[in-house]
């Protein structure tokens, strides 16, 4: 079952980004930052699916991992089998979805072929420092919304909580681990400049900084500033 639903998030990361390239593929350039601001607030349709609908996402698990494993309710082989597995289900969902929706159907292609590269190589090419700043940041904004989908009662509440957080990473152009999954693939077979070393260079990388970026800067924070409201035996 786990495996199944990483599949799905994976997918659902992919029609996020799908949307985004349609949209902002559609602007004409001299609307400058307005096309990204669109195309931003389309994105977050991914979070929803996941959140609501039913899915696995492994930057959002990269935080509640952490949170049971900091609280002493999961174990770390647990924690470790629960990323990996995940990370992988959201990998060839997202794969699945860059070669048959953005290549052969040809959604991140056409029109959207020239956003689709410059995504990519710019990924690719960020230098490490830069990228793994870049990873903690869009994670740090990911599990946030993660965090207030959780603090709302209503599912109109849990929508506009997420909504934008997940908005603010796309807009800025943060470093996503899984939407990284689609959106290099997807520029490697519209032509870009891009290797397959180095996708999976960038993986590692924007694994780490998406790991430190949920787990340190929202999990772990949180539970140290809010741990006077636990049990007396609670520990971090």
């Amino acid at each position: 079952m786990l495996a199944i639903l990483s599949f799905l998030g994976g997918g659902y990361v992919s029609f996020g980004y799908i949307a985004y390239l349609k949209v902002v593929s559609g602007i004409p350039p001299e609307w400058g930052g307005l096309a990204n601001l669109l195309g931003a607030a389309v994105f977050p349709i991914c979070l929803i699916c996941i959140l609501i609908g039913g899915g696995e996402l492994a930057t959002g698990n990269m935080m509640l991992m952490a949170l049971g494993k900091f609280s002493k309710k999961v174990s770390l082989p647990k924690l470790v089998r629960n990323w990996v597995i995940v990370s992988l289900g959201n990998l060839v969902g997202a794969v699945t979805m860059a070669f048959f929706l953005g290549h052969y159907v040809g959604l991140a292609e056409g029109v959207s072929a020239a956003k689709t590269i410059a995504i990519a190589e710019a990924k690719v090419h960020m230098d490490f420092g830069r990228a793994f700043i870049s990873a903690i940041a869009c994670n740090w904004m990911v599990c946030m919304g993660i965090w207030f989908y959780f603090g709302a009662k209503q599912t109109s509440g849990r929508i506009l909580a997420m909504w934008f957080p997940v908005m603010t990473f796309v807009l800025i152009g943060l470093q996503h681990f899984v939407a990284n999954m689609f959106i290099i693939p997807a520029g490697i077979w519209a032509g870009a400049n891009v290797t397959w070393g180095q996708f999976f260079f960038n993986m590692i990388l924007v694994f780490l900084g998406n790991v430190t970026g949920g787990a340190a800067f929202v999990g772990a924070s949180y539970l140290f500033a809010y741990k006077h409201l636990l049990k007396d035996d609670y520990s971090i």
